[in-house]
């Protein structure tokens, strides 16, 4: 039943290529997620998270310093290897310099139609900020209309941003399921369904969640009642990580990651101007670290999860030299031991699976239990 996710995540460039068949539209690929896919799919375009493929790798060592986070060099990796060569295009909005410098080095080294870099503000929580991004929103729809050559109405906004709404709303129904004790999908299922989400055609996405959900309430191999556990950390895209993790006796019941709750948690509400809209959202979507660095909004969001979602302990994850999620890991693990909430840091690399990991994952289980008991 949700196999059927991974098998999308697995097998995301022949996805991309059959839809780009079927359809005839084309596929851009994002490097962030502050990229405002309605505008992409308002244009009959694909929007594709760009991911790297979680293998070791010495592509990009010529292109990308050593000591850029594992995740940023992969993804360089997958695009000079040729495997995104049924892209049209690539955007990012600014985020952090490694994937900045990632995005780069792609649009120097792979033949491409279509790149565009969209300023993002640093602090989205600011009265000017969306004044500013709203401007940028303004231009990289122009750039778009410029290389297709055909504007995008008011209507293709609106049926993208209903689109858009409506995988929003199903996702949240899956994280609802996530709620009980014990949840009826597990971390890791959660991560391929929402991982797939952002390779898939919306439309397709929710007509396939949906009949996953009713699906659901039948599952006969639900997953054991165990520790409740959060993952907070960089963005990953590793399943079998989350895999290992809750092997060790956890339930993973929610994430604030890039390529989990943060991509979908709001939704776009309407109004006359439908840019004004759609930039309010990714203004107001739960912030990574690097557009949260004095408002601190990301700690009342993730209080927020841990009642919502019952959790017991939280596990830091820091792919290895991610600096942004290395300052901001010091206060939230204060914050949230505050609050009575025992964490636990652990660096990653994804291109390296460690049986350290497990044995570190134990150790804290073990140490949630003792507090709990």
């Amino acid at each position: 039943m949700l196999d059927r996710f991974k098998a999308v995540v697995d097998n995301r460039h022949e996805y991309a290529r059959d839809w780009k068949a079927r359809t005839g539209g084309k596929v851009v690929g994002c490097f962030c997620t502050y990229v405002p896919e309605e505008i992409l799919y308002a244009a009959n375009i694909l929007p594709v998270r760009v991911l790297g493929n979680l293998e070791p790798q010495d592509q990009s060592e010529s292109h990308i310093g050593g000591m850029y986070c594992p995740f940023c060099r992969d993804v360089l990796a997958q695009g000079l290897k040729g495997k995104y060569d049924y892209l049209d295009g690539i955007v990012t909005a600014k985020s952090c310099q490694h994937i900045h410098q990632a995005f780069q080095s792609w649009q120097m080294h792979v033949p491409l139609e279509y790149s565009y870099f969209m300023g993002m503000t640093a602090l989205p929580q600011r009265p000017s900020a969306k004044k500013y991004f709203m401007a940028e929103i303004q231009d990289f729809k122009s750039s778009l209309e410029t290389w297709l050559d055909t504007p995008i109405t008011d209507e293709y906004l609106d049926e993208a941003i209903d689109v858009y709404n409506k995988n929003r709303r199903i996702l949240h129904k899956l994280y609802d399921i996530r709620k009980t004790t014990p949840p009826l999908v597990t971390g890791t299922e959660a991560l391929s369904i929402s991982l797939s989400s952002m390779l898939m055609d919306k439309v397709e996405h929710s007509q396939l969640l949906a009949e996953a959900l009713q699906e659901l309430p039948l599952r006969q191999d639900k997953p054991p009642a165990a520790t409740r556990i959060m993952v907070i950390g960089s963005e990953t895209s590793d399943l079998g990580l989350f895999q290992l993790i809750e092997k060790s006796g956890t339930n993973i019941v929610v994430e604030d990651l890039c390529t989990g709750s943060r991509y979908f948690w709001n939704e776009v509400i309407p109004e006359a101007d439908r840019l004004s809209a759609i930039a309010q959202r990714y203004l107001d979507r739960p912030a990574c670290p690097l557009k949260d660095v004095m408002a601190r909004t990301r700690l009342t969001h993730i209080l927020n999860l841990v009642k919502e979602f019952n959790v017991q302990g939280a596990l830091l994850l820091q792919q290895k030299f991610c600096d942004p999620h290395e300052f901001d890991i010091p206060v939230i693990s204060k914050f949230l031991r505050e609050h009575g909430i025992p964490t636990y840091f652990m660096e990653i690399d994804v291109t390296y699976h460690s049986g350290a990991v497990r044995t570190r994952t134990e150790a804290f289980v073990e140490m949630l239990e003792l507090e709990v008991a």
